[in-house]
């Protein structure tokens, strides 16, 4: 009788382990030619091995009709849930909302969407990450000052709270002025380009605000070819590995830490917990209440 009760404790472990083994779930991630995303799918691979379930990742290559492809070509495939990092909040509704038509479940991550129904969405606080950068900018710069911000991706949710964020935290201090505000795409190179064109302009800048390190790891090199590094402060947002160097290095001022590996993993967590379960656990911190 043990050995048969032994024996079918064993049949149902084997079972769960293949029911936990065979979700397969699809990530799209706007680019891997950035180290914050590339960080992030780490995180989200780390813990499809950790749960046993099958990670398919695709890069949009910052493209969102390419990407709007890649998730129909997982649905095709029949996933079980996608995880989307969207490359155009706006542009990737459509993707979504085939995603729900075929009954697949969506996880924004980094990133969100602007319509379509989303299970969860996993992200820092962009808006509260820009106002910090506002106020480092405005200690450093005793609250007066021309400042310039650089957007990424005009239609991504990051660079709308990132520099709604920074531009409400800027109206505390009167003394600091935006004199340029320009688009870089997220990316170094346009970074660089961008602020050598600023620069020509407004040679007498005192600070850089990049809505991510890529951009303001660009404004780096043009400030330095102008001679202007040690008079002018850049922020970044994302402390990708270059962006801390350059802050230690005294290149850079500051940069807004996320936790890009924390993000991919807790993506996939949760997709497994929900493809589970049906349920999604948000723990929520005890509090111990006594007389005293």
């Amino acid at each position: 009788m043990k050995r048969f009760t032994l024996l079918l404790v064993l049949v149902l472990l084997i079972a769960t382990l293949a029911v936990a083994g065979k979700f397969t779930i699809g990530l799209s991630l706007s680019t891997l030619n950035n180290p914050f995303f590339v960080t992030l799918r780490n995180g989200a691979m780390e813990a499809a091995k950790e749960f046993g379930v099958d990670l398919i990742v695709l890069d949009a290559q910052d493209n969102p009709a390419k990407q709007l492809n890649d998730i129909e070509d997982l649905i095709e495939k029949k996933v079980d849930l996608i995880i989307v990092n969207p490359t155009d909040s706006d542009a990737v509704v459509s993707a979504v909302e085939s995603a729900n038509k075929a009954n697949i479940p969506v996880i924004t991550v980094d990133r969100t969407a602007n319509g379509g129904k989303v299970l969860l969405h996993i992200a820092s606080d962009n808006v509260a990450g820009g106002r910090m950068a506002a106020q480092i900018v405005a200690k450093a710069l005793h609250g007066k000052g021309k400042v310039v911000e650089l957007i990424g991706i005009p239609g991504t949710s990051a660079a709308r709270d990132r520099g709604k964020g920074f531009e409400e935290g800027l109206k505390e201090y009167p003394g600091l002025v935006i004199v340029a505000k320009q688009v870089a795409n997220f990316n170094r190179a346009e970074g660089l380009t961008v602020m050598e064109n600023i620069i020509q302009a407004h040679p007498d800048i005192d600070a850089v605000f990049a809505q991510n390190d890529e951009m303001a790891l660009g404004a780096v090199e043009a400030l330095r070819e102008a001679g202007l590094l040690k008079k002018v402060i850049v922020v970044g947002f994302d402390a990708i590995p270059d962006a801390v160097k350059a802050v230690k290095k005294g290149d850079m001022y500051a940069t807004i830490a996320q936790q890009p590996f924390k993000m991919g993993y807790l993506a996939v967590q949760k997709a497994v917990e929900y493809l589970s379960s049906g349920r999604i656990y948000i723990p929520v911190a005890l509090k111990l209440i006594t007389k005293e």
